[in-house]
């Protein structure tokens, strides 16, 4: 007897055990892509397993569902390449991934769907709708390149559920390939009804992810960023304002603002912002609070003061409460390259703090209001980073803008620290490109476009056009997960790129009472980090004010029901009211 008739016989005498196998691997398989805590690794790993697993079905077991066995053996050992491929080569990056599983999966419900018209069998209409489910999952994976992994895990992780489920029904009601398939009544209807499952989820994946990652239309700037063809040279001098309509608390009015700033190259630029102030006034000048916003996102449409909510930025609470409760005015800066023209400065501190100051000049020169030269810096995040410069800089770059006091929420003071720490999370991956995106337009002696690990560079363009607040910011950390390595290489960490990024810490000194805040359960900027920067400033002489607060993270630390919201505002008017600091660095925590 042929050699090759023995082998087929054999595998007939064990295709119902194989089948359960293999379809208790893949629902297995399934599970762990949906439940199970993988890295975007372990991600292509599982998934590329699971489809070799059904390359090896589809190759050794070519009669499911009505397949050739010439046609099925040859989508079987491509499909067993395909996932072999990806699951030892994980790092090839999201895109090569979802083409590698899109493309595999449309074929699988193409070869199905035609197989089942040509050759019928039992349950045409369900497998029918099987192969349109996959066809939709694999449309989606190529239509979405960088779709963000927790979509695309479920996706995938459900198919190979049912796979493997179809594998181990076939098991239980096929006593070989040859005969015709014994299903009950409920066998049956169970199947139709997964298949139908499958296909509502395939759908809802692809209308979700449409929804999800691709952000939200936001309004582009408008005449009033660009400035007239005649600007003052100096820098901190107003050009023009205009009432803001939307995002005011009651019992505050607000206006955009379009004023002279200086670049970080130290080149004159324009910048915009927001000016709000208690609509009861008195005739004393109104205590100044200037806010250093923290990220929202590179893009021109990212300016805080084209936002429908332009004080929701970090300890945006307090500020309202400052202003409507207290009788404050407070003037924040977008930041150049937000709203108007040139490059973004993210985190780059000094850039982001003559910003600042100059928007508290411009501030000064604005008829409709009275206040004080003197002013309180607020920032949260990048804006902590920010309003720490601020102060480090105020009086060598405005000296007419006093500073009286430096408040720090969650700051990214150590910013090598935070590339180093969160080089894999998904935050940091979103953060990251955000500064390859921008830098690489400040520094391009160090062409960083070229030196972004590979699979990256593609999430690193979708995410420098989303901004980082409301959907957008759901859509800027999904596309993040969707990088498979960290942005910038070690090496690139470890060279010049690496200086800079350390150039970009505040280290003082600082000319008024500083706070900082710090929430313990914060994933960005982890709370060991905060306590070594916070000690080496007091081991340099500089009094700090630090604050942690338990179980408080990246946002609910700023949110309004956080304990530092009462804080904060206590603490910004014992600063007006000229009361003395209260440092504690001799009881910093370990």
């Amino acid at each position: 007897m042929p050699l090759r008739t023995t082998v087929a016989q054999a595998l007939a005498g064990f295709a119902g055990p194989l089948r359960a196998v293999i379809g208790l691997a893949a629902i297995g398989l399934g599970i762990t892509l949906v439940l199970a805590p993988l890295s975007t690794h372990q991600i292509a790993v599982v998934t590329g397993i699971g489809l070799a697993l059904a390359g090896i079905a589809a190759y050794l077991l070519p009669t499911l569902d009505g397949f050739t066995k010439v046609s099925a053996r040859v989508f079987g050992a491509v499909l067993f390449v395909l996932g072999v491929l990806i699951a030892v080569w994980p790092v090839g990056g999201a895109p090569w991934l979802a083409f590698l599983v899109g493309a595999s999966l449309i074929g699988h419900g193409i070869l199905q769907t035609v197989q089942v018209i040509r050759h019928g069998g039992d349950q045409r209409a369900t497998s029918i709708i099987i192969a349109l489910a996959s066809i939709v999952f694999g449309v989606v994976a190529l239509a979405w390149p960088v779709l963000t992994l927790t979509l695309f895990r479920l996706g995938v992780g459900a198919w190979f559920v049912f796979f493997g489920l179809q594998l181990v029904m076939a098991a239980l009601y096929r006593n070989s390939p040859q005969q015709p398939r014994r299903r009950g009544r409920v066998a049956r209807w169970s199947r139709t009804i997964g298949a139908s499952l499958a296909l509502v989820l395939a759908v809802g994946v692809a209308l979700g992810s449409g929804w999800i990652l691709g952000g939200v239309p936001l309004p582009q700037p408008g005449k009033f960023y660009t400035p007239p063809e005649s600007v003052p040279y100096e820098p901190g001098r107003l050009i023009r304002a205009e009432p803001l309509k939307a995002g005011l608390p009651k019992g505050a009015e607000g206006w955009k603002i379009l004023y002279t700033t200086t670049s970080f190259d130290g080149s004159p630029a324009i910048s915009s912002g927001t000016i709000v102030a208690p609509k009861q006034r008195g005739d004393d000048p109104l205590p100044l609070l200037s806010v250093s916003h923290g990220t929202t996102g590179v893009a021109a449409k990212c300016a805080p003061s084209l936002s429908a909510s332009p004080l929701a930025d970090g300890a945006g609470a307090a500020l309202e409460q400052l202003v409507v409760e207290h009788g404050w005015a407070a003037v924040t800066s977008d930041y150049i390259g937000l709203g108007t023209a040139g490059a973004h400065p993210y985190l780059i501190g000094d850039a982001e703090a003559r910003n600042v100051l100059d928007a508290a000049r411009a501030a000064q020169e604005f008829d409709a209001l009275d206040v004080t030269a003197e002013t309180v810096v607020w920032g949260h995040s990048q804006g902590g980073q920010g309003s720490l410069w601020t102060g480090q800089v105020a009086a060598d770059y405005a000296p007419d803008a006093p500073i009286t006091g430096i408040a720090a929420f969650a700051p990214a003071a150590d910013l090598f620290g935070l590339a180093e720490v969160n080089k894999s999370d998904a935050a940091g991956k979103t953060v990251s490109a955000y500064i390859a995106a921008t830098w690489a337009e400040l520094y391009p002696e160090l062409e960083l476009a070229s030196q972004l690990t590979p699979g990256s560079a593609r999430g690193v363009e979708k995410i420098q056009d989303l901004c980082f607040n409301g959907q957008d910011a759901l859509s800027a950390i999904l596309h993040g997960t969707q990088v498979p390595n960290q942005i910038f290489p070690d090496e690139v960490l470890d060279g010049e790129f690496g200086d800079l990024l350390r150039a970009q810490t505040p280290t003082g000194p600082f000319p008024a009472p500083v706070l900082v805040a710090q929430g313990l359960a914060d994933p960005l900027v982890k709370a060991e980090q905060q306590r070594a920067w916070v000690r080496d400033r007091c081991d340099a002489g500089i009094e700090i004010d630090y604050r942690e607060f338990a179980g408080l993270d990246h946002l609910s630390l700023v949110a309004e029901e956080s304990p530092l919201t009462p804080q904060l505002i206590e603490w910004t008017l014992d600063r007006a009211a000229g009361l003395p600091a209260t440092p504690n660095c001799d009881a910093l925590p370990e």
